[in-house]
């Protein structure tokens, strides 16, 4: 279909035949993820829409997209507001909208394999106040209509040594079989994709820029599992490493499978399992226990080897991340690099490590204004460049063998104004409050998000985003469940307490909307902080992350004697990590780019 416009009146007419007054489109795939494989792009295929988190609803006569703060401007560039109207979360939830909008006694159409148990109660219990129905279609309506839908992917899965991963797979499943006997059950469901490939120590290539594999798994109470993925994506290699303990099936048995647990008590994690699982275990006669996915606080805490793995990546990708800096600095005054051909630059710098295997994010490479739009994605379209008297935001990561990596850097182009360097200032201050936090055991992500704000807010400034998301190790670059994020935020996620061996990014910003973007962001691990005197035990960060942070752009009068400090000796480690990975002028540059305040 030739356009969007042309998209949405193909569904109406869709929604007409299969008798429904509507239908909710999220962004999203039958796993919960948050990045998804182009077969599922359904949001996309029909509004335009290319942002990460995001909604949207049909009805006969109007139609409404829900995103959060980070795409503010991006959704009004991306959607034709002709056609949509706009509506912010969490101000507006779907579920709110449609107690106010759907057709009076109606039938509102949804998908049960993309969305939860919790969505799909509050969306009935809103529709009901007007007499309206939610009816769970057995076809997705937008699948009928996409006459060109991709296929999903048939990329063969990849074992992940131990080596990296630190632990084996029959270890991990012993575990999630001990957990299970804790919580009196049977089996556990996994469906997120992450899940899975960290339980059974493999990857994929079925996600862009997230190396997982569709699947699903069963895991149960004798530490052996049942894997429900494609056969033709598993080869020999994988099959060993699986073993005996793993029986595999196609990934299209998987619901059959459920019809077989009758009388068996199931855990299954209600934030990231669909309603279509619930729904088929209580159809089943099965006993469903909503409980949080066992591997998910095991996965967030690293353990020993994935920590030496993940500094190993960072110091690669830090002189990655120094290489493009200079080639910045170089070749921007020209006025012929635009973004494109800087992110382009930067990936190729990144590709000269043998140990990458993929961008762990498309890369923000934004230009002046465009470096306000908080997830901005560069095309042909808004394509801009490097101008004098600007700020270029370059936000990009690489997936590594060993490790994930997620970095924020902003770069003056000629000189910058007065303001962008108090602005930059502080967000530099709230980065350093964050890096040098200490906090008694049990604190929660958002009790720390404050610390990066207070500069800004004192001078009537904040960002419309969280501080801080989990990374994975060679999987998501977003791994719940700890956050540094206000509680109830968009990105908030929940409120976990804090544990050793956790990564978050650290990534205050500010953003003038049609001027410039400003975001510093490293990653850090919690580590124990041990005081002398201490009535409890401490935490605090280590920083993982090592590029310049962009001198130029510091107010000095404007830092404490101790954020200056900080500052200078965050630069000389800089200098310590990577310095030694560079060679002639590189090393010059990032001498100078390093050399105290």
């Amino acid at each position: 279909m030739s356009s969007y416009a042309d998209r949405l009146k193909a569904l109406r007419e869709q929604l007409k035949s299969d008798r429904l007054d509507g239908f909710v489109v999220p962004l999203t795939d039958e796993h919960m993820s948050e990045y998804i494989g182009s077969y599922a792009q359904r949001l996309a295929w029909l509004t335009g829409f290319q942002g990460s988190a995001g909604s949207a609803v049909v009805l006969p006569e109007e139609a409404a997209i829900f995103t959060d703060g980070r795409y503010t401007l991006q959704v009004r560039s991306q959607v034709d507001g002709k056609d949509w109207s706009y509506q912010s979360v969490p101000e507006t939830s779907v579920a709110d909208w449609l107690k106010d909008h759907a057709p009076k006694g109606g039938r509102i159409g949804y998908d049960p394999w993309l969305h939860t148990r919790d969505w799909v109660k509050k969306a009935r219990e809103s529709l009901a106040g007007r007499g309206a129905e939610l009816v769970a279609v057995g076809q997705n309506p937008i699948d009928k209509v996409w006459a060109d839908r991709p296929e999903a992917s048939k990329a063969t899965l990849d074992v992940q040594p131990d080596e990296y991963a630190g632990k084996s797979s029959a270890a991990k499943r012993t575990e999630i079989a001990d957990w299970l006997a804790g919580h009196g059950a049977d089996a556990a469901v996994l469906s997120a994709l992450d899940s899975i490939a960290w339980a059974f120590n493999v990857r994929g290539q079925d996600v862009a820029h997230t190396p997982v594999a569709l699947a699903y798994a069963l895991v149960n109470a004798d530490g052996t599992a049942d894997l429900f993925v494609a056969g033709e994506k598993v080869g020999a290699d994988v099959r060993q490493h699986l073993g005996n303990g793993v029986r595999l099936h196609e990934r299209s048995d998987f619901e059959p499978a459920l019809a077989h647990l009758a009388g068996k008590t199931v855990a299954v994690d209600p934030e990231r399992a669909v309603a279509a699982i619930f729904d088929a275990l209580e159809k089943a006669g099965a006993r469903v226990i909503a409980v949080r996915d066992p591997t998910v606080l095991a996965k967030a805490i690293k353990n020993t080897v994935e920590i030496s793995g993940q500094k190993a990546a960072q110091a690669r990708d830090g002189a990655a991340i120094a290489r493009f800096l200079k080639w910045v600095d170089e070749e921007a005054p020209s006025g012929e690099v635009d973004e494109l051909v800087a992110s382009d630059r930067l990936e190729a710098f990144r590709k000269e490590n043998a140990e990458l295997r993929d961008l762990s994010f498309d890369t923000i490479s934004g230009a002046g204004p465009n470096g306000a739009i908080v997830h901005y994605r560069s095309d042909e379209s808004t394509n801009r460049k490097l101008e004098q008297g600007t700020l270029y935001l370059v936000d990009s990561g690489g997936q590594y063998v060993d490790g994930t990596t997620d970095i924020t850097r902003t770069v003056p182009i000629g000189t910058p104004t007065d303001e962008m360097r108090d602005r930059f200032t502080r967000v530099l201050q709230g980065h350093i409050a964050i890096d040098t936090a200490l906090f008694p055991k049990g604190t929660r992500g958002s009790q720390l998000d404050s610390f990066a704000r207070r500069p800004l807010w004192e001078a009537g400034l904040d960002y419309a985003h969280g501080t801080g998301h989990g990374v994975g190790s060679f999987l998501s670059v977003h791994e719940g469940p700890q956050r540094i994020s206000p509680v109830g935020s968009a990105q908030s996620g929940g409120d976990e307490p804090l544990q050793p061996g956790m990564i978050l990014s650290n990534e205050p910003g500010y953003y003038k909307t049609g001027e410039y973007g400003i975001r510093i962001e490293n990653l850090v691990l919690v580590v124990d902080k041990p005081i002398d005197g201490a009535e409890k035990p401490m935490l605090g960060f280590e920083t993982l992350t090592f590029a310049p942070i962009d001198r130029r752009l510091v107010v000095k009068e404007m830092l404490s004697a101790r954020e200056l400090e900080w500052l200078n000796a965050y630069h000389a480690r800089v200098l310590e990590k990577i310095g030694p990975k560079l060679e002639g002028s590189d090393r010059e540059w990032l001498e100078a780019a390093c050399a105290p305040l």
